[in-house]
């Protein structure tokens, strides 16, 4: 009877996750809106060919891996870092006013984060009118380039460290508390104590979630970086995700060709997933797969 409880589960992954799966062979066909996905005609790997003859593909895929590279060496530490700094705290009532207000930006949409910003950061307010009040000269956030990268992420960190942390807390909770004690009967301090039993603990599922963020390199965020960008920003707001969106939606239409873009950007996110697997092993530590 405990098994009947995955049906839901086991329904909803099969409507959503493996049915749709059938749209991939647009990335093979000629699509045409009149035939419909099975009867479109068969042209193999020509929307390929036209892929990699696009520059501007190539260099959306290289923003996209500089972009997600950059993000991931420096976001990813930062639910680490809020988890430990959490878990030091003796005060149950403050740790969890602090956990929701860390949080509570995950629940926020990118829309609205983006409006956020815009109404301070914009050339006309809330910073700048601060910095004219005062006779300082006012600074073009939003319409830069070199401060665009930055500002990706800022906001990334401000809405996703405190709902990260929650995995490691998690983690951290689970830690059995006698080598806490053995530590303190050995005149550990705190902070030893952090980087002797807590972070060996954790490490196994900090190596799992960032092989998690390798296989994910190639999807760089579409909502941040589509509501975060503007004109003025535009050379380097490209990314691969932005590139699906305007060769689909604001170009003359091609879903073939789109499709066939998402699947490379699949492929080398699986491959990039398995060699981060595999090198976790290499170096001694868990992988996701056996």
């Amino acid at each position: 009877m405990t098994y009947t409880l995955l049906i839901p589960g086991l329904i909803w992954l099969i409507l959503f996750a493996y049915l749709p799966m059938g749209g991939l062979s647009l990335a093979f066909k000629d699509y045409r809106a009149n035939d419909g996905i099975w009867g479109s005609a068969w042209i193999g790997f020509e929307n390929f060919k036209y892929v990699f003859r696009d520059p501007a593909f190539a260099d959306a895929v290289w923003r996209t891996l500089y972009v997600n590279i950059i993000k991931l060496f420096i976001t990813f530490p930062f639910p680490i870092l809020l988890a430990l700094l959490l878990n030091e705290l003796r005060m149950r009532r403050y740790k969890k006013v602090l956990q929701t207000a860390f949080t509570f930006p995950h629940f926020l949409s990118w829309i609205i984060v983006s409006g956020i910003i815009i109404n301070v950061l914009a050339y006309d307010g809330l910073v700048n009118s601060f910095l004219a009040l005062f006779g300082l000269p006012t600074i073009n956030f939003l319409g830069s380039e070199q401060n665009f990268y930055p500002m990706i992420i800022l906001t990334d960190i401000w809405k996703s460290t405190g709902w990260g942390a929650i995995v490691f807390m998690a983690a951290i909770s689970g830690i059995d508390q006698e080598q806490y004690e053995a530590a303190q009967i050995d005149g550990a301090t705190r902070l030893q104590q952090m980087f002797r039993v807590t972070l060996p603990n954790i490490m196994p599922t900090i190596t799992i979630m960032f092989i998690l963020s390798v296989g994910g390199l190639m999807s760089s965020g579409f909502d941040q970086i589509f509501n975060l960008a503007n004109a003025a920003t535009q050379n380097v707001s490209q990314v691969l995700d932005v590139y699906i969106y305007r060769i689909t939606f604001q170009s003359s239409t091609d879903f073939s060709f789109s499709t066939a873009v998402s699947l490379f950007r699949s492929i080398v996110n699986m491959v990039l997933l398995l060699l981060a697997d595999r090198a976790a092993k290499w170096m001694g530590g868990d992988g996701l797969f056996r």
